[in-house]
């Protein structure tokens, strides 16, 4: 099977949003988060969707029980976002294209930045190609590190990062694009050897580029893209930009 196969990660909970619904299923302008990720993918040319549920799950395959071209895997426990695409590995076993992998919870995702992800793999066709984008306040975010060339070197996380390496602006948006047998690959090889006992997919272009494979990271998302939904007062902030930028209201 070939084309392009989208996992959207959708399993976790809402605790944050003072909800017990799963977060995806919070909503931005009367419609469900996970709904505006789905449509990104679907504009972008994508015409397949593995949703990974977990919390709550029969809210969210009640709620998308209507979309075309999505398949439910499911996701339990929760053992982190390596562990979650996992659990995918049915759907993947025939495929031999590219597969993007993206958070449900970030509604702002634009699908010509996803084209503009598959172009350069189409191109390329590298292990992985990860977007990201430049952040002036990047608290909190992954920062990408690059060789003096300009060439990937890894993915440091905050709580990892040297001064120096906090003052880097470009970060993770866990937006990638990998080829699929490489994907593959690389969750065998990771490790649940953290405080969390948790399987981080963040892991895996490290991985990818500590065996000299192709790992790119391509500043080609955009200022809104970088607003993820966690707390109420950050889905108040994405609805506000959603206005700006013409999305509909569905309330």
């Amino acid at each position: 099977m070939t084309g392009t196969v989208a996992i959207v990660l959708a399993a976790g909970k809402g605790t944050r949003m003072q909800s017990d619904r799963p977060k995806v299923m919070c909503e931005a302008l009367g419609r469900p988060l996970v709904e505006y990720v789905l449509d990104a993918i679907f504009d972008a040319g994508i015409e397949r969707a593995l949703l990974v549920v977990g919390f709550r799950a029969e809210l969210v395959r009640e709620a998308l029980a209507g979309r075309e071209n999505v398949e439910f895997v499911e996701q339990s426990p929760q053992r982190g976002t390596g562990h979650a695409v996992m659990m995918c590995r049915d759907q993947l076993a025939g495929h031999h294209g590219p597969v993007l992998v993206l958070a449900g919870d970030s509604p702002l995702v634009q699908s010509r930045s996803i084209k503009r992800l598959l172009d350069e793999y189409q191109g390329r066709h590298p292990a992985c190609v990860l977007g990201t984008l430049h952040n002036p306040n990047p608290t909190g975010l992954g920062r990408i590190v690059r060789d003096g060339k300009g060439n990937f070197l890894g993915i440091v996380e905050e709580k990892d990062a040297s001064p120096e390496q906090r003052r880097i602006t470009e970060v993770n948006m866990s937006t990638y694009m990998f080829d699929c047998r490489e994907l593959l690959h690389a969750l065998d090889q990771l490790k649940d050897d953290n405080r969390q006992r948790e399987y981080y997919l963040t892991d895996c272009p490290g991985i990818l580029k500590a065996e000299a494979k192709e790992v790119l990271a391509l500043s080609v998302l955009q200022p809104c893209e970088a607003l993820s939904v966690n707390t109420v007062e950050e889905l108040r902030i994405v609805e506000a930009e959603m206005q700006k930028l013409g999305y509909p209201c569905t309330n």
